[in-house]
């Protein structure tokens, strides 16, 4: 069983839930706390061992290159000032080994077009597939978790959690035969379906391992959903040939795509900063104490 290697990112997307301030930066670049969304991404995939990372990019996408790049005359500034901490964080945004292409999306065709841009990258191997706007905070990182499941079990794995049955039009939902505790194997998947129409609450998040066979079907597929090629659609195809798993993962999922999310995630990551937590907590404490006023 060949190990997963490559990870897709798909950065593409407009952002608009965040206009303006999305209008010249990439969403991905929003930062939680000190480090932009896409950077946690690419963490999440060297801590399971990925060494090749594959950014689907679009118009406007530029700064993410940008900041995987080396970054000449900041490291100079940064080492004539003395501020080695500083410098040396800059230089450890990606470790030895990790590689990174791009590919550019000329059309906002979805996500399962997106993927299908990366496939002469990825070749004929396994590969995972991470959304830089779903940001999940687990001890074990989440990826880490799922290949871990796939070396096990083969196939391919999605992550899933459950979600409100009103909330199921905004995911894919899979209906699956449970395998073991968290772990499933998915006998039908649908695309954002009506809360009374859904056939459970297992809700798709943004992980996914798939097979090379993948590429087949989005080759293959007509445009589904908001006349995109939809990745939910060729895995429903997928999984009536190969085993296709939904994996209940450990962490805490943030939906860093809206703006509650969002701040979500800012808040409690400040509260775990080694510099700025107690602090933060005072900051947060005196807010509650007189109700949001300026004192």
């Amino acid at each position: 069983m060949n190990k997963v290697t490559k990870a897709v990112f798909p950065v593409a997307g407009l952002g608009t839930r965040f206009l303006p301030a999305t209008k010249a930066s990439p969403k991905e670049m929003l930062p939680i706390v000190d480090k932009p969304l896409i950077q946690y991404a690419v963490e999440e995939a060297v801590d399971a061992g990925i060494t090749d990372m594959i950014f689907i990019t679009g118009r406007g996408k530029r700064a993410i290159e940008d900041h995987f790049d080396k970054a000449y005359e900041l490291e100079a500034e940064l080492q004539a000032h003395g501020k080695n901490k500083l410098l040396k964080e800059v230089r450890g945004l990606l470790p030895d080994g990790v590689t990174c292409a791009y590919v550019r999306q000329a059309e906002a065709l979805g996500l399962g077009h997106a993927v299908l841009c990366a496939r002469h990258l990825v070749g004929d191997q396994p590969f995972a597939v991470i959304l830089a706007d779903d940001l999940i905070d687990a001890p074990t990182p989440v990826m880490k978790q799922m290949a871990q499941v796939h070396g096990k079990h083969g196939g391919s794995v999605i992550a899933v959690q459950n979600v409100a049955r009103a909330d199921t039009a905004s995911y894919g939902i899979v209906s699956a035969d449970k395998v073991s505790t968290g772990l499933s194997k998915i006998t039908g998947i649908v695309e954002k379906p009506k809360p009374e129409e859904a056939p459970t609450t297992l809700g798709v998040v943004g992980r996914y391992i798939l097979s090379p066979r993948i590429f087949h079907f989005l080759a293959n597929l007509r445009p589904g959903a908001g006349r995109e090629i939809q990745l939910t659609d060729a895995i429903g195809r997928l999984l009536r040939e190969e085993s296709v798993f939904a994996y209940e993962f450990q962490g805490r999922r943030y939906d860093c795509g809206s703006k509650l999310g969002y701040l979500q995630a800012t808040v409690n990551f400040a509260l775990r900063h080694p510099e700025l937590s107690h602090d933060f907590r005072a900051f947060l404490a005196h807010i509650g104490a007189t109700g949001g006023k300026h004192s």
